[in-house]
């Protein structure tokens, strides 16, 4: 069952169902993403380790990346995106990149920000120099990185956040989201609105009215991963996702590990992200079916035999745990990228796993 969405050239198939989860397709005029989707995270224009063509090429075939608005802004700024002639010709990348609004950065990674109804002052992390983040700003600056899909500017409040602070955080993504979308957008550009609420259901569905009520092209699940228990984000997920409307992309933001993304599928969610795969691969860990590989581990020292004998990327079918743990002990640059390599190889054939899952058992739609 094929949806049009709002912004031209943009579609959402649905193709087969499996409970709430769903197999389908996100039609965009740079390419067709298969869903559900793991998307790769280049905060900095670029995916931490990896090269265009690495990430392009099988077994990993990323068909979408992500970029970050509030660290693109800070460094190299918009002056030298501008120039270069968007975020694609900076990176090279010649498929979809979505782009998150920076409003998450600004409330956790800002040395000191204040907010208001009309957006948030704060000093960068790199320098301390002052700048003002408001939901037009931030289609601005997502107009000139000219970003597939771009997100709205929220507020997203901490896990323990009260009642008070929750509300007031709904009213104002639901205003800023408006803005958002009134305010001018690069060609071709998709909008995704955001849904908050933390870990009340009767919040998240009201304010999940609100925003499926705007027109946006997909919609988005945040707030989530930041401080709650992991029983209370799978229980808003079982409760919540499916909720979201069947004929737009799902995407639940930030999140998370291997079995975060099968709860989300089988919640109903379409699309993810998450720096796990890339930040964990930097620090040592390395995941296989089922467990994750500690490869500073003296067990590793003397092991011949690769990562995970099934995986089928360029580390697994080359080089030896020893040879791996040699290089991370040594901090050799290699071993960043032939551990991130497989660990977002892993990320995509697991998703991929579960996709083909709900086509061969599930209902077609």
């Amino acid at each position: 069952m094929l949806y049009e969405l709002p912004t031209k050239g943009f579609s959402f198939e649905l193709i087969a169902t499996l409970g709430h989860a769903r197999a389908g397709i996100l039609h965009t005029p740079r390419g067709d993403i298969e869903t559900p989707v793991f998307m790769p995270v280049g905060t900095a224009g670029t995916v931490k380790a990896m090269t265009a063509d690495e990430l392009r090429a099988p077994p990993l075939d990323a068909k979408i990346i992500l970029g970050n608005t509030y660290h693109l802004y800070l460094r190299p700024g918009l002056e030298v995106i501008g120039h270069v002639g968007g975020l694609h010709k900076l990176a090279a990348w010649d498929r979809p990149i979505l782009t998150d609004s920076g409003g998450f950065q600004v409330f956790s990674l800002a040395a000191i920000n204040e907010i208001d109804d009309e957006g948030v002052t704060f000093r960068s992390h790199i320098d301390g120099s002052k700048h003002r983040l408001t939901p037009e700003v931030s289609m601005q600056i997502q107009r000139v990185l000219g970003s597939d899909i771009a997100m709205v500017f929220d507020q997203c409040p901490p896990g323990d956040a009260d009642e008070s602070v929750h509300e007031v955080a709904l009213r104002r993504t639901t205003a800023w989201a408006k803005r958002s979308l009134a305010a001018p957008h690069a060609d071709g550009q998709a909008v995704f609105g955001i849904v908050q609420g933390g870990i009340d259901t009767g919040r998240r569905l009201r304010h999940m009215a609100e925003i499926t009520a705007l027109g946006f092209d997909g919609h988005a699940l945040g707030g989530l991963a930041v401080g709650e228990s992991l029983a209370e984000t799978y229980r808003i997920l079982d409760e919540v996702a499916h909720v979201l409307p069947a004929e737009k992309p799902r995407y639940l933001m930030g999140v998370g590990t291997p079995a975060d993304l099968e709860k989300g599928i089988g919640a109903g969610i379409d699309m993810f992200d998450c720096v796990m795969p890339t930040r964990n691969a930097r620090n040592g860990y390395l995941f296989t079916e089922g467990t994750r590989v500690n490869i500073p581990n003296n067990s590793n020292r003397l092991d011949t035999g690769p990562i995970d004998p099934s995986c089928p990327c360029a580390t697994c079918r080359t080089h030896s745990r020893a040879y791996l743990r040699h290089l991370y002990q040594a901090k050799e640059i290699l071993y960043a990228r032939l551990a991130t390599l497989h660990n977002l190889t892993f990320y995509a054939r697991h998703v991929r796993k579960l996709r083909d899952r709900i086509l061969a058992e599930g209902v077609r739609a």
